[in-house]
């Protein structure tokens, strides 16, 4: 994704949602979920927006769509994937939240099961149950159109969150709220060559194929060891589908086939602690004999790293919630939104693993 030259940082934990005018101051199979929302106080989502040189942004009237009081009005979300991972619970929690919170008249959700058709028939489900507004987490970069199209003859707006899709905004979607995805695999890449020393050989678990997260974080990750550490050779990519039985089933073939392995990078926190498994059952111990460094920061993770079973895990926040009705109730007073509203994202490492572990989720 394109991002802007010159950002401003805005906690979203300060937005002032009643007012007309809004102002914003300053994925997978999980074996527990216990405590998947975290401290929601500590693990709010800080934005970073475009200033007024990046353009108007897309307006109620440039996108077409009528005026809506969301107190009186019926908001549909689209989940992708089974909430049996802690991003997922944490996301749809924080939607669910905030509704309430804003006192949304009624709130649908639906979930896809990580199934492209089910969540286009979801989302036109919704909308024949009168949705007027939808947030949408799309399971693929492509695919959607069918949905988009359906909430345009209605003129419904559609809120992307968490994945990009290639459709046009201001168009066919509102706008994409979400991280930096190549960044978060730059950063990735950064703290395994600061666990490795640059050396050593690396296995990438890839998340799922057809999205715009797998897609970046890998770019991210790849381009940053060999442009500043020639000497960490990557081995292997693999994808664990972002599930941690996934993670591990690789990891464990990988151990066969690629014994010299001395690091692992996961897309995602999921597939780490599959692989911290298969580790284990090979008698090495990771977060030793190999290095691992994954991309999530939920509080399974960041144990692990306290542990000292991970060496570094770099945050992908899903409570979008706050943010999302907040830049929908911009949208509705008339304020343009920018085509992305890019967040940030916290890194954790053994320094501050244990005392993070509040925000975590």
């Amino acid at each position: 994704m394109t991002l802007p030259q010159r950002f401003r940082t805005l906690s979203v934990a300060c937005v002032v949602a009643a007012t007309a005018t809004l102002a914003l101051s300053g994925c997978a199979k999980s074996e527990t979920t216990d405590n998947a929302g975290g401290d929601s106080g500590q693990g709010a989502q800080t934005v970073q927006t475009p200033t007024a040189s990046a353009g108007p942004g897309c307006t109620l009237t440039t996108y077409g769509a009528p005026e809506l009081d969301l107190k009186n009005a019926i908001v549909g979300f689209s989940q992708s994937e089974k909430e049996a991972n802690p991003f997922r619970i944490a996301e749809t929690q924080s939607i669910k939240d905030e509704a309430a919170k804003i006192g949304v008249k009624k709130l649908l959700t639906t979930n896809a099961q990580s199934q492209l058709p089910k969540q286009i028939s979801d989302i036109q489900d919704m909308l024949a149950q009168g949705a007027q507004f939808l947030i949408v987490a799309p399971l693929n970069s492509d695919g959607l159109e069918p949905a988009f199209q359906a909430a345009a003859a209605k003129k419904v707006p559609v809120l992307t969150i968490d994945r990009k899709v290639n459709d046009t905004a201001c168009k066919d979607y509102l706008a994409f709220l979400g991280s930096d995805f190549v960044e978060q695999g730059k950063r990735a890449a950064d703290a395994m060559i600061k666990a490795t020393g640059g050396k050593g050989k690396v296995a990438i678990l890839l998340g799922s194929s057809g999205n715009s997260v797998t897609t970046d974080r890998t770019k991210g990750f790849v381009d940053q060891v060999e442009a500043a550490a020639p000497g960490l050779e990557i081995v292997a990519q693999q994808t664990g589908e972002f599930a941690r039985d996934k993670g591990q089933q690789v990891m464990e073939q990988l151990i066969q086939s690629k014994p010299d392995i001395t690091a692992v990078y996961a897309e995602n926190d999921e597939m780490a602690l599959g692989a911290v498994t298969a580790l284990k059952a090979a008698g090495k111990a990771p977060g030793k004999d190999v290095k691992i460094v994954s991309i999530d920061g939920t509080r399974n993770a960041v144990q692990a790293l306290a542990n000292g079973e991970l060496n570094a895990v770099i945050e992908s926040n899903p409570r979008f919630g706050p943010l999302a009705f907040a830049t929908a109730q911009k949208f509705y007073a008339g304020e343009g939104i920018p085509e992305d509203v890019i967040i940030q994202d916290r890194s954790y490492d053994p320094s501050n693993a244990k005392s993070s572990l509040g925000g975590a989720y």
